[in-house]
Parts: C-alpha cells; structure tokens; sequence
C-alpha cells in the first residue's frame, strides 16, 4: 500500500521536477514568414511534423505554422470533422477559408512560448489549455533556443517512472 502512495506522489511531482530544458529538442526547423506555403507544407510533409516555428531573421519568434493553418486555405478550420472534410471533397464549400500564398498570410501570431527553465508541467498545461501539440522554446530575449511537443513530454515521463 506504501508503494502506490509513493509512486502517485512521484507522479504528482515529477511534472514539476523536469524543465522544459532537459527534454526539449534543440534541432528546430524553422521558416521565415515570406517562405511560400508550399515549401511549408512540403516540409512537413516530408519531416512528419504537424507545425513549425515562424521566426525573423534574428531568430525571434514571430508566429507558428501547423497542418491545420495550411488546410485552413482549403476552408478546412481545426474544428472540422472527417465527414466535413469528406463533403469539402465532394465539391460542398466550407466557410471560414484563409487567403495567401506566404507563410505570414496564414500563420498563427502570436505564437505561445514557454521558456527554458519552465516545467514540463506547464508546458503540458500550456498545451492542454490552448489545444496545441507543441510550444517553441524561448530564452530571456525571446530568441528560439529549441521546441518543446507533447511526444517530448511524453518521453520524459516514460522514462522517469522505468
């Protein structure tokens, strides 16, 4: 009976114990917001991520751009469910589509961040609250120093409770 109280209170803590630093990734892939949309949505298709970093040319953080803002062209909102995307196939029009051809045009501004010495328990709340699968990682000057996703977070703990 010991045992579970102790391994909930590790649970309950290991949250706060980690920092966002410590389980990050430092190798970002980053665009700049006149990058085309296409070359965006090639990317991640050929990487296999769902979003990237939007920063400017002193590596500040000026936006993110996701799959979701890139279907959004095709008037697909985040919302929207398989069969409204089955209909939208089928030539019925969906509302709310974005104009542009750049990655300023239809990115998300202001992108939220979390910094290096926040822990992953935060991040995870930060994620949750907004309904986003990842926050770019800023220093003291705002500047991109790594990306933080949920698979990261979940990693983590994976690897403290082994």
């Amino acid at each position: 009976m010991s045992t579970k109280r102790s391994t909930g209170h590790i649970r309950s803590t290991m949250g706060l114990e980690m920092h966002v630093q410590d389980v990050m990734s430092k190798d970002v892939i980053t665009v700049l917001k006149y990058e085309s949309i296409l070359h965006v949505a090639k990317i991640l298709s050929e990487k296999n991520i769902s979003g990237l970093p939007v920063v400017d040319k002193k590596n500040k953080v000026i936006g993110i751009i996701t799959q979701a803002d890139i279907l959004s062209i095709l008037g697909m909102r985040k919302e929207h469910s398989l069969k409204d995307v089955l209909k939208h196939m089928l030539g019925e029009p969906l509302p709310e589509r974005r104009m542009g051809d750049i990655v300023g045009d239809i990115m998300t501004a202001p992108a939220a961040t979390i910094k290096t010495n926040a822990n992953i328990a935060e991040a995870a709340q930060i994620m949750d609250e907004k309904k986003i699968r990842r926050l770019p990682v800023v220093d003291e000057k705002n500047m991109l120093v790594g990306i933080i996703s949920r698979a990261d977070i979940l990693k983590a703990v994976l690897k403290k409770l082994k």
